[in-house]
């Protein structure tokens, strides 16, 4: 706990079982209350190195998708009476005894939520990213903070942390299963006029660490512009979106939890 406050870290696994342990290994568990692995359906052994590290687990009977297994993250950790969530890739590809800080960051109510940029201190491309990735990159963080009217590092970094009542509020239901999953959750929070935090992360870009190829590079880039666009007309009073309506579905906790 940090404050008293219940921290849980979730991992979004898919055939992850090269780095799992490694990745569970370097957490803080001192601070570190729960983690939990959700299998998104791995053709390998993914659940079972997840099982045999003590992990509270959950697996897919079929492929949800990268934000499909965000929401079954989060709803776990809101049954478990998570106060702070830090998701944590278990490819390694983020430093996971990091997790501490964004933590603190949340518990001392000065940010509701953190992000862990590969942008600030050292550096994405001393740490691996290609070149086409980190213009790509910083071409959309652009566009975002000029759209949204923030002033942000990094939108696209795949470590955050978030309070239990930024996991109430947003609409989440509402977001796609798929990659842009990440940056709606980000705008969403904006909209919402949650409070957001970075720190500085180093990134491992290595065979290891999972990373979508160009053409999936380009769908989600398609829809971080078409989120930007949406905000935007949403606060214009000119469209509606669901992923911004108070009235949009909302996570609700399991009742019953799997194992």
């Amino acid at each position: 706990m940090i404050k008293g406050k219940k921290l849980v870290v979730a991992m979004p696994a898919y055939n992850a079982s090269p780095t799992l342990e490694k990745t569970f290994n370097d957490l803080p568990h001192e601070i570190v209350d729960e983690v939990i692995v959700v299998d998104d359906h791995s053709q390998d052994d993914t659940l079972d190195i997840a099982r045999r590290l003590g992990a509270h687990t959950i697996r897919h009977d079929q492929n949800l998708g990268y934000g499909g297994n965000q929401k079954t993250c989060y709803r776990t950790a809101l049954s478990l009476g998570a106060d702070i969530v830090v998701m944590v890739h278990p490819d390694y590809q983020y430093s996971p005894r990091l997790c501490g800080a964004p933590a603190w960051m949340i518990a001392s109510e000065e940010y509701d939520v953190v992000l862990a940029s590969r942008i600030l201190g050292r550096g994405a491309l001393a740490g691996g990213m290609p070149l086409w990735r980190y213009v790509a990159n910083r071409g959309l963080t652009a566009i975002e903070n000029i759209a949204l009217h923030m002033k942000l590092s990094e939108y696209h970094t795949g470590y955050r942390s978030f309070s239990r009542r930024v996991l109430e509020t947003l609409p989440l239901e509402e977001n796609s299963d798929d990659f842009v999953f990440d940056n709606q959750i980000i705008a969403q929070a904006i909209y919402f006029g949650f409070r957001i935090g970075e720190i500085s992360c180093p990134t491992r870009y290595v065979a290891e660490s999972s990373s979508i190829n160009f053409l999936r590079s380009c769908k989600y880039g398609v829809g971080v512009l078409q989120t930007a666009l949406a905000y935007r007309l949403q606060a214009l009073g000119l469209r509606r979106s669901r992923i911004f309506s108070r009235s949009g579905k909302r996570l609700l906790p399991m009742t019953d939890l799997p194992q």
